[in-house]
C-alpha cells in the first residue's frame, strides 16, 4: 500500500496526541505524587519546568539536526524516545527513592520526544502542498489534536484511576505509551516533506535584524506561558482550592480547559479564512486576563470553573496564530524558524507553570506564618493572605497574558 501526504497528516496528528499525552498524563498523578510521595508544591513545579526545559534544550538543537538528517528520521525517534519515557513513569517510581528522582529521569526522557515533536510536526505540516490561505487554518487544527489529545488523556485517566484505585497508577503510562509506539511505523511508511535548504533560507541572524522578529519570540513565550499555567495546574487547582474530589476535579478542570481550547481551535480551523486574525488575537488575549483574574481573585467556585474553561478558549489561537503568522512574516525561515519559535514556546510553557508552583509555595508557607499572628492584626486581615496558595499563584502569571495582548497590538502595527 502507497501511503500519501493525507497519511503524513494523520501521522502528525497522533503526534501531536503523542505530546498531549507527555505533557499531560503526569498532572493527573500531582495529588498522587503530593500526598503519597510527599513531593511538594514547588517540586511538583519543578518537575513541570524540567520537562518544558528539556524540550527548550531540544528545540534548540533540532536548529541544526533537522537539516542534516531530514525531518523522518527524527519524527521515528520522537515517537521512540516517548514511548520510552512513559514506560519509565510508570516503572522508575517502583524502583528508585527517592520517588521525585524517579519523577525527575522519566520527564527528561519523554521530554525530549516532545521537543522533538515541538520543532517537527509544525514545519510539516506547513510545508504540505496545500493554498497558502487555508495554512493558518490547517496550523489551528493540527494543534487541535494537541487538545483531543489531552482531553482523552484526562478522561480516560480519570476514569480509569476511579476505577482501579489511585494505588495503581503506575500502569497507567504504559497504556498511553502504546499510541507513540504504534505511531512510530506510521511515521516510517509515510511520506516526507524535504527540509528547506540552508541556502535558500533566511537564517537567524537576517530575522533577528527586524524588529517584528522579537515581538513573534515574545508572543510564543506569553502564549506558553498562558496555555500551560492553567493546563498543568488545572486538575489540583480543581481539587484543593475547590475542594472538588478527583474524579470531579479532574473532569471539571483541564478536560474542561482542553475541551474549550480545542473547540477554539476547531472553529478557526473551519472559518479561519472568514475570521481577521489580529482583531480575533487581542479579543482572545483580554479574554484570557479576564479568565486569570477571576481564578485568581473570584470567590466562588462556579466562577473559577467558568474562568478555568473559558482560559482554555481564549489562549486556543494563540499557540497556532504566531506560528502561522511568523511563518508568513518570514516565508523563507524554513524549520529554523520554528525550531526557535518553539524554543520560546517551551520556556513558556515551563516557566508560567513553576512561578505558579514557587508563588503558591510561598503563599502557603505566608499564609502559615499569618495564621500564627494575633487575630485582628493588619497582616491576618490583608487581602493577600486571604488567597489560596494555588490562586496566588494562577493571579501571579497574569502578567503573561498582559504582555501578550501588548505584543500581538504591536505586531499588527507593524504588519499595518
Amino acid at each position: 500500500m502507497n501511503l500519501t501526504y493525507r497519511h503524513t497528516r494523520y501521522a502528525c496528528y497522533t503526534g501531536y496526541i503523542t505530546q498531549a499525552i507527555v505533557n499531560n498524563l503526569a498532572p493527573l498523578f500531582f495529588i498522587i505524587f503530593s500526598e503519597t510521595y510527599s513531593v511538594s508544591y514547588r517540586g511538583l513545579g519543578s518537575l513541570v519546568m524540567l520537562n518544558f526545559m528539556v524540550q527548550l534544550g531540544v528545540d534548540a538543537v533540532c536548529i541544526k539536526l533537522a537539516a542534516k538528517i531530514g525531518y523522518k528520521p527524527l519524527l521515528v525517534a520522537a515517537q521512540a524516545i516517548s514511548t520510552a519515557g512513559l514506560v519509565l513513569l510508570g516503572l522508575l517510581p517502583l524502583l528508585i527513592t527517592p520517588v521525585f528522582t524517579a519523577l525527575a529521569i522519566s520527564v527528561v526522557v519523554y521530554a525530549i520526544g516532545g521537543g522533538l515533536l515541538e520543532v517537527l510536526v509544525s514545519p510539516v505540516i506547513d510545508g504540505i502542498p496545500a493554498d497558502a490561505g487555508q495554512k493558518p487554518a490547517a496550523m489551528s487544527f493540527l494543534h487541535s489534536f494537541y487538545c483531543w489529545g489531552q482531553m482523552a488523556v484526562i478522561l480516560l485517566t480519570t476514569f480509569l484511576l476511579s476505577r482501579f484505585g489511585l494505588g495503581n497508577w503506575f500502569a497507567l503510562p504504559f497504556l498511553w505509551a502504546v499510541i507513540p509506539f504504534a505511531n512510530m511505523f506510521l511515521f516510517i511508511k509515510a511520506p516526507m516533506v524535504a527540509v528547506l535548504p540552508s541556502e535558500k533560507s533566511t537564517g537567524i541572524r537576517k530575522m533577528a535584524g527586524q524588529p517584528v522578529f522579537y515581538l513573534s519570540l515574545l508572543l510564543m513565550l506569553c502564549a506558553g506561558a498562558s496555555e500551560q499555567t492553567v493546563a498543568q495546574w488545572a486538575s489540583l487547582f480543581a481539587e484543593k482550592a475547590l475542594n472538588l474530589p478527583k474524579v470531579a476535579g479532574d473532569i471539571c478542570g483541564p478536560a474542561l480547559f482542553a475541551l474549550f481550547m480545542g473547540t477554539g481551535r476547531v472553529i478557526y480551523g473551519l472559518w479561519g479564512a472568514k475570521i481577521k486574525i489580529f482583531p480575533y488575537m487581542i479579543f482572545s488575549a483580554g479574554l484570557c486576563v479576564a479568565c486569570y483574574l477571576c481564578l485568581g481573585l473570584a470567590p466562588y467556585p462556579p466562577a473559577q470553573l467558568a474562568a478555568c474553561a473559558l482560559t482554555g478558549f481564549s489562549v486556543s489561537i494563540m499557540w497556532p496564530a504566531v506560528l502561522s503568522l511568523s511563518s508568513a512574516r518570514f516565508p523563507l525561515g524554513g524549520s529554523a524558524l520554528f525550531a526557535i519559535l518553539a524554543l520560546m514556546g517551551d520556556l513558556g510553557c515551563g516557566s508560567g507553570p513553576w512561578i505558579a508552583g514557587l508563588v503558591s509555595g510561598y503563599a502557603g508557607t505566608a499564609g502559615n506564618q499569618m495564621n500564627g499572628l494575633q487575630t485582628g492584626s493588619f497582616l491576618t486581615s490583608s487581602f493577600l493572605t486571604r488567597l489560596q496558595p494555588l490562586n496566588a499563584g494562577l493571579l501571579a502569571c497574569i502578567v503573561f497574558p498582559v504582555l501578550f495582548l501588548i505584543a500581538a497590538i504591536m505586531f499588527r502595527n507593524k504588519n499595518s
